[in-house]
């Protein structure tokens, strides 16, 4: 990709259920801007319809898009390299589910772990069809501009893999009368911290209520890491697999500071768990000061961040309706 990033296509994005976090910035939007500065072509979808995954109705969507859009322009992404868009906004994107939906087994489907997770940690009573097709929608938004290349949490990775398995089985079914397959088979781009814990020692996430989000204040940030699970041991040591909680604080330190985490951890030595949280509270407020000080110009002026979205949508629809026109073409339905 650094050799030729011309040659690649980005599909990332994010539901507009929340503020975005250290998870997700760490996780997955420092890839999306580096990638941006390569040169390589980006679509970044708010994906609004698939709120609705996992809850009854879409609460706030259309404040929680708007911010959605502000933490992308405040990380760094630039409208005028990035096609950000709405999920709702591009119908063609939506209607290539239906042929997807027939690649696919209800047993592949029943088996994705994430999938799994996300039902156990859903706010609904009963599993929707919305939540069992999940992977197949989060497919249509990969393929419908032939991305290549996805940026993805570690948790991600089985998505990934039935958009993949959509891909091949939709060229082996449907080629170009050339042979040439309509679709390129994306491959995942992970980070270098693709999956950071939450105060409570489990996954960072919106819904559990235990991220640190990019647009808390200081206080709020400090407050927030006082509050992470450690352990007992007095002495700060790196070792993820022995003591997750501390060792994903000084992982979280290390990252806002561009250092190993060991050196953090030796820096910090017997100092315990009230010095490592300090020096976390400091690494991510340090980090974060020039981030939220260019949101809240951003937020100063609404009407740009909607045009945002309305550039996005007009630039993705394009694209949408020549793929459709081609998948429609190869089924033999035009």
């Amino acid at each position: 990709m650094r050799q030729e990033p011309g040659a690649h296509r980005v599909l990332t994005g994010d539901r507009p259920t929340g503020p975005l976090h250290l998870g997700h910035y760490f996780g997955t939007l420092q890839n999306r801007v580096r990638l941006q500065h390569l040169g390589v072509e980006m679509f970044v979808v708010v994906a609004d319809y698939q709120v609705i995954t996992d809850r009854d109705v879409a609460d706030r969507l259309a404040e929680h898009t708007e911010n959605l859009v502000l933490d992308y322009l405040a990380t760094g992404l630039d409208p005028d390299r990035a096609t950000i868009f709405a999920h709702s906004a591009v119908p063609a994107l939506n209607q290539l589910l239906l042929p997807f939906l027939s690649l696919v087994s209800v047993s592949e489907l029943n088996r994705n772990p994430t999938v799994k997770d996300e039902i156990a940690h859903s706010r609904q009573s009963a599993v929707s069809g919305l939540m069992f097709t999940y992977p197949v929608h989060q497919a249509a938004d990969i393929l419908f501009c032939k991305a290549d290349v996805v940026p993805v949490g570690q948790d991600q990775l089985p998505h990934l893999e039935v958009a993949r398995t959509v891909a091949r089985r939709f060229n082996e079914r449907y080629p170009h009368a050339d042979g040439t397959p309509v679709f390129p088979r994306p491959e995942g781009l992970l980070s270098a911290a693709p999956l950071l814990l939450g105060t409570d020692g489990t996954k960072m996430s919106k819904s559990r209520g235990n991220a640190v989000a990019l647009a808390a204040d200081e206080d709020t940030t400090a407050r927030l890491i006082r509050s992470a699970r450690t352990d007992t041991e007095r002495r700060i040591g790196y070792d993820p697999v022995a003591r997750p909680e501390v060792s994903s604080l000084v992982l979280l330190a290390a990252l806002c500071q561009d250092r190993r985490p060991e050196e953090v951890a030796e820096e910090i030595g017997d100092g315990g768990a009230a010095a490592l949280k300090r020096t976390v509270t400091e690494a991510v407020n340090e980090h974060l000061r020039p981030i939220r000080a260019r949101r809240a110009e951003f937020a100063a002026d609404r009407g740009y961040v909607r045009q945002v979205l309305r550039d996005g949508a007009e630039r993705a629809n394009a694209v949408a309706d020549a793929t459709l026109d081609e998948v429609r073409a190869v089924m033999g339905s035009v």
